[in-house]
């Protein structure tokens, strides 16, 4: 009896040891389960909010993607990958300032992170900060040499600088790191043979309703002796009304990445009174980048005045234009003009005139790129010939293209009908090719 009893009690107590184990097994596999989990919800997290901000920014709803942000930055206050999502995001959203500080703080904490680096430098850029943004982009590209993105990022500011050469020994490499890159191919090929100079033959032609046809040819050379300095020359052939006569007309052009740029020019010409015998001429151009993630990318301004001394009229004319850049290439332009005419023996007269024009991509792919425009003028005369010179009111519809052959060579034409008064119109028409060495 005792001996049943003590076995049946040893039984019991190996059963209870079992389940023990079984349980601690058990219990193992759940801590287990539980601690390679926690790692993968919190990256679900992470990349669900990320997502989020991603979809916030294509829609351009900065202050939500910032509020996403800044409440991970709550969450993690010393967590510098949402930080840096922060300043991405300012950076996106065009407020510059708020980035650049943002990514000031970042490089202090982590002075050997290439991505913040590389934010800072974009900052500058469109900052046009461009010795700045280079050193970022060094210090970068010096943190990981490997990486195709920072290479290609330097490049991008040496080309804004003026340094083409250098641009394009970054832009090899990037090739030589990533090979199916194609926008480092397509620079190169743009880059290739340093070309500095364009030259452009063209031909115009007037057919009016109420006498005979003008004809104009022309020549023109650019060169681009370095990121600062500009000249070109231009010789033009004019038929008008039987008439024969010749211009040549020369400019300089002085670049600088603070203020812009800035035209000084002049012509002379065999007038055989149909065109001016001297003329003068100045143009400041301004532009600034806004943002590359908004509808308005950029703007440009410019301002000008041109003299003419025709044999019996001397005019002046106040130019000022505005050029918005809008993203895929698309182009907005607005001039107005203001003409001071006097003739012998009369008081001088000031006309107002204008023009918009809109410009936009037809094809994109390959290496032939074609490139459209339409526009509309009212009142507007180029004063360069004796027929347009006068007391009368007009509207011009037209419209052009620009067909890219390829990275050195290109064709231009244009169409327009100009409608005046007294039931006169001028049918034109004009086509020209460049090609660059």
């Amino acid at each position: 009896m005792v001996r049943k009893t003590f076995t049946a009690c040893t039984n019991k107590l190996v059963l209870k040891r079992r389940c023990f184990r079984i349980a601690g097994a058990l219990a193992a596999v759940l801590l287990t389960t539980a601690g390679l989990s926690a790692p993968c919800r919190g990256q679900q997290t992470a990349r669900d909010w990320q997502a989020e901000v991603r979809q916030c920014a294509a829609a351009h709803d900065w202050a939500g993607a910032l509020r996403i942000v800044d409440t991970e930055i709550a969450r993690a206050p010393k967590d510098m990958d949402i930080r840096s999502w922060r300043a991405r995001v300012l950076l996106w959203a065009g407020r510059l300032a708020e980035a650049e500080q943002e990514y000031a703080e970042l490089v202090k904490a982590v002075p050997n992170d290439p991505d913040d680096r590389l934010g800072l430098g974009n900052v500058y850029l469109r900052q046009r900060r461009l010795p700045d943004a280079l050193r970022a982009m060094d210090r970068a590209v010096a943190l990981d040499p490997q990486r195709a993105d920072l290479r290609a990022a330097r490049a991008r500011v040496l080309m804004a600088m003026g340094e083409p050469r250098q641009a394009r020994l970054d832009w090899r490499q990037v090739l030589s790191l990533d090979p199916a890159n194609a926008v480092a191919r397509d620079e190169l090929a743009s880059l290739s043979g340093e070309t500095k100079h364009e030259l452009r033959i063209g031909a115009e032609n007037d057919l009016f309703n109420f006498t005979g046809a003008n004809h104009h040819q022309w020549l023109s050379l650019v060169s681009r002796w370095s990121s600062r300095w500009t000249a070109s020359a231009a010789g033009d052939f004019y038929q008008i009304a039987g008439i024969g006569a010749g211009k040549f007309t020369g400019s300089i052009t002085r670049t600088a990445a603070r203020w812009g740029s800035l035209t000084i020019g002049g012509a002379m010409a065999r007038d055989n009174a149909v065109v001016p015998r001297a003329e003068a001429f100045f143009a400041a151009d301004r532009g600034w980048a806004v943002s590359q993630d908004r509808i308005l990318r950029g703007i440009e301004l410019t301002y000008g005045q041109h003299w003419y001394w025709y044999a019996t009229a001397r005019i002046l004319t106040l130019d000022e234009t505005v050029l918005v850049y809008f993203p895929r290439e698309w182009t907005w332009s607005v001039r107005l003009t203001q003409a001071r005419s006097q003739f012998s023996a009369m008081a001088a007269d000031w006309k107002p005139s204008g023009m918009t024009r809109l410009g936009f991509p037809v094809t994109h792919a390959g290496p032939r790129r074609l490139f459209g425009n339409i526009y509309f003028a009212a009142g507007t005369e180029d004063f360069a010939q004796v027929s347009q010179i006068g007391s009368f009111a007009s509207q011009t519809y037209g419209g052009g293209f620009r067909l890219q052959l390829n990275a050195r060579q290109d064709i231009t034409g244009y169409a327009g009908y100009q409608r005046r008064t007294q039931n006169r119109t001028d049918t034109n028409f004009g086509v020209s090719y460049g090609i660059r060495f």
